[in-house]
């Protein structure tokens, strides 16, 4: 009897010591919970930090638009996927004591790889296939985050030292590797991005990455094991430092450059990410350079001839080309910016002669929640001209804010909205539509091969609550560009494009496909 009831004692004794042999990879030395842990959480901290840091190094090649931003997440994930099943595999078929330390080693040597090999294949193949320097990302993400990911399933294995813990265990430690996961997130998009260069964060990334790895592969392994990754880890901060730099300055939302133009003295062009966003001289704010901001001279100047001083509201600062012009042309005019992005308005102090005063009132402010405080029948024009690489923000496109600015401005006041779209122009049309909806009078102008859909380009779009002049525009375009502003004719452009709303604006399906 005694001995019967003995008998299942020693099994599970016996089965607890080859549980705790196996956790500690045949006897050797193991990790205790607090380290566990801080390995569960940063392997995942850091795959978030590299996910959010990938968005950005794609930017200056690609731009932003939701599908690339909901490509690299998806890389991201099935690394995450990925990582995590071979991790549990290679758990079970070598004692993870001798691959934790280099796995986590290489994955950071991988990180500190991941500037060069972006950079390069984006110079290499600037203006032109986009696709290869996506490749480039998803290949220099999904390595090292696979890497990253297989850490918890490892870790997992070696403090599995009984049977009767392993919900507790595995519970444990999943649910730091989330909260790795979010305050990862968290500091990267509230903190690090804010703070320094996106070449810095991935630097200290993988340098962090190597050092902790380093130390575990040494406690476990000893000196020599640690040698080739961390060959593999000088090599690709080696390389950083000889890679091209697509920035002169990295704003929290932008790749930003500011180059002279070698035909114009005062001429700057302000590029942000891929894309030529503002030209301002610098001699003479008089000069508009790009085509559609002729148009948005021609219809201010066609609406109000002469110098009358206007209350002007920019959605969007850029290089502040129409303040600048505004000012110049209308002495006394109080123009007041709503820009986003904090790097951009210094960038416009630094480079591109903007002068904050009475007449120039700069805000680091969404747009939508700066038209939302603004008084009713405050402004005499509204510019909306804020872009996310090639598209309008989608949040400043919908109805409710069309009718946010239509209360903002005064009864004979007039919106104005840039937007760039592509054959068969279905964004164009469907914000044509949504200005229509909530103003009597809209009109559109463009380049003539643009409004019938032959190829892509910017259009301009006006509304008002007041017949628009459309023929003191027209002499002011002076044949550039055309002008639709009768009723059967803006209905023809816009089709059957839909209103968008805050419940249905699919701004960049809309504009897809466009070039890259």
């Amino acid at each position: 009897m005694s001995e019967t009831a003995d008998t299942p004692a020693r099994q599970s004794s016996g089965e607890q010591a080859s549980d705790e042999q196996a956790g500690a990879g045949q006897g050797g030395k193991t990790v205790g919970d607090k380290v566990a842990i801080a390995l569960a959480f940063g392997s995942s901290a850091a795959v978030l930090v590299l996910e959010l840091v990938s968005l950005r190094l794609v930017a200056p090649y690609l731009g932003l638009t939701l599908e690339t931003n909901t490509a690299v997440i998806g890389v991201a994930l099935a690394a995450i996927a990925t990582g995590a099943m071979m991790g549990g595999k290679f758990a079970d078929a070598v004692p993870p004591t001798r691959t934790l330390g280099p796995l986590i080693m290489f994955g950071g040597a991988l990180v500190l790889l991941i500037l060069p090999v972006v950079r390069w294949t984006g110079e290499a193949v600037r203006g032109s296939a986009g696709d290869a320097v996506f490749l480039a990302v998803a290949i220099a993400l999904f390595l090292p985050a696979s890497l990253l990911a297989a850490v918890t399933p490892m870790v997992t294995k070696l403090r599995l030292s009984t049977l009767t813990q392993t919900g507790t265990v595995v519970g444990r430690l999943s649910a730091y590797a989330t909260v790795g996961a979010i305050v990862g997130t968290v500091l990267t998009g509230f903190v690090f991005v804010a703070k320094v260069p996106t070449s810095t964060i991935v630097l200290w990334l993988g340098g962090v990455l190597v050092v902790g790895g380093a130390a575990l592969t040494i406690y476990f392994r000893g000196l020599k094991a640690a040698a080739r990754p961390l060959v593999l880890a000088l090599i690709g901060t080696g390389l950083t430092a000889f890679a091209p730099r697509p920035c002169e300055v990295e704003t929290a939302y932008h790749c930003a450059r500011v180059v002279a133009d070698p035909s114009r003295e005062g001429g700057r062009t302000l590029y942000l990410d891929q894309l030529r966003h503002s030209y301002v001289d610098l001699n003479d704010p008089k000069h508009l350079e790009f085509a559609y901001t002729k148009d948005f001279g021609a219809a201010i100047d066609g609406s109000w001839p002469g110098a009358q001083p206007l209350t002007a509201l920019h959605v969007g600062g850029g290089g502040l080309t129409m303040p600048h012009y505004l000012t110049a042309t209308r002495p006394g005019t109080e123009n007041k910016v709503y820009e986003i992005d904090s790097g951009v308005i210094e960038i416009n102090k630094a480079e591109l002669g903007a002068e904050p005063g009475p007449g120039l009132n700069l805000q680091v402010r969404d747009g939508r929640l700066g038209v939302r405080s603004e008084p009713a029948d405050s402004r005499d024009l509204v510019v909306m001209d804020a872009f996310g690489g090639v598209a309008v923000p989608w949040h400043l496109t919908t109805r409710e804010v069309v009718a946010d600015v239509r209360r903002v401005l005064k009864p004979d006041g007039l919106y104005l909205v840039n937007v760039i779209d592509y054959p068969p122009q279905a964004f164009a049309k469907a914000e044509t539509r949504t200005l229509e909806a909530e103003f009597p009078h809209v009109a559109v102008i463009s380049r003539p091969n643009a409004l019938s859909g032959a190829e892509g380009g910017n259009f301009v779009l006006l509304a008002s609550d007041q017949p628009i002049d459309s023929a003191a525009i027209r002499q002011r375009l002076a044949g550039r560009s055309t002008l639709l502003s009768d009723a059967p004719a803006v209905r023809s452009f816009v089709g059957a494009g839909p209103v968008l709303t805050d419940d249905y604006a699919p701004v960049d399906q809309l504009l897809t496909p466009y070039p890259s």
